[in-house]
């Protein structure tokens, strides 16, 4: 993304995994309380989820699922064998992410084929943005293979502040987000709403994008981030800062 623009993506996760996430999301759209959303498929409410943002103009990337069931259908039986492969390969352990399967190379590609294929169905369109259920796509065959399309707008590295997360850590996510930045769009910065319910946590947050592209993100059907998102002092924090979409990047 360029660098030298300012502004602040209150963006959702979890759009159409249930009918509970999609109606605590655009409650939260409709009150100018967050700016685009990530949209899961092949889930109990995609369809529903879909027929709700289209006349709604809501900016909506696809929520890559590489981690939980398929709650929907999928009318392919090939996909559904691929998808649990991977998502038994990426649960195995915290660490899985980090390791390369050779063997899995077809199956990471097919999935997410499927999926992009099946948002376009879904929204008519394709996604503003890439980014992961559990962060996923994140994952080292995503990244190694380059799954995702060059030039496509991709959630990068959660951003940590002076002495939070250890030098290991904090190393490892500085060289992937170095790989995502020659292949992708990606923001200057990236935090939780979650991490921020305090207010003083997120006028630092705010600050940061007075001078540069953040992403904030959001679950709003999480009881105490909606009830941050709609109250009147979040509003008011959010007023002095430029906020927009992906598709505005």
């Amino acid at each position: 993304m360029d660098a030298t623009k300012s502004m602040l993506i209150i963006n959702a996760d979890d759009w159409g995994r249930s009918r509970a996430e999609t109606d605590a999301a655009f409650d939260c759209y409709a009150a100018g309380r967050i700016t685009s959303a990530s949209a899961m498929v092949f889930m109990e409410d995609s369809e529903r989820a879909a027929e709700r943002a289209k006349p709604a103009g809501v900016d909506v990337g696809l929520h890559l699922n590489l981690s939980q069931k398929f709650t929907g259908k999928t009318g392919s039986k090939l996909l559904s064998e691929y998808h649990y492969r991977i998502v038994r390969f990426l649960t195995l352990s915290k660490y899985s992410l980090l390791l390369y399967n050779p063997m899995l190379r077809k199956q990471f590609r097919y999935v997410y084929q499927a999926q992009a294929e099946e948002f376009h169905r879904l929204y008519g369109k394709p996604p503003s943005h890439v980014d992961g259920h559990q962060h996923k796509h994140l994952c080292a065959n995503m990244i190694f293979d380059e799954v995702i399309p060059r030039g496509q707008r991709v959630r990068r590295n959660f951003s940590f502040w002076p002495g939070e997360k250890g030098v290991v850590n904090r190393t490892y996510r500085r060289l992937v987000d170095q790989c995502l930045h020659r292949t992708y769009r990606i923001a200057d910065h990236f935090f939780a709403l979650s991490r921020c319910l305090d207010e003083s946590r997120l006028r630092r947050v705010l600050d940061v994008a007075k001078g540069a592209t953040v992403e904030l993100m959001t679950h709003p059907a999480k009881e105490d981030e909606y009830a941050f998102l709609m109250s009147d002092a979040y509003r008011a924090a959010i007023k002095g800062v430029s906020t927009g979409a992906y598709l505005h990047v």
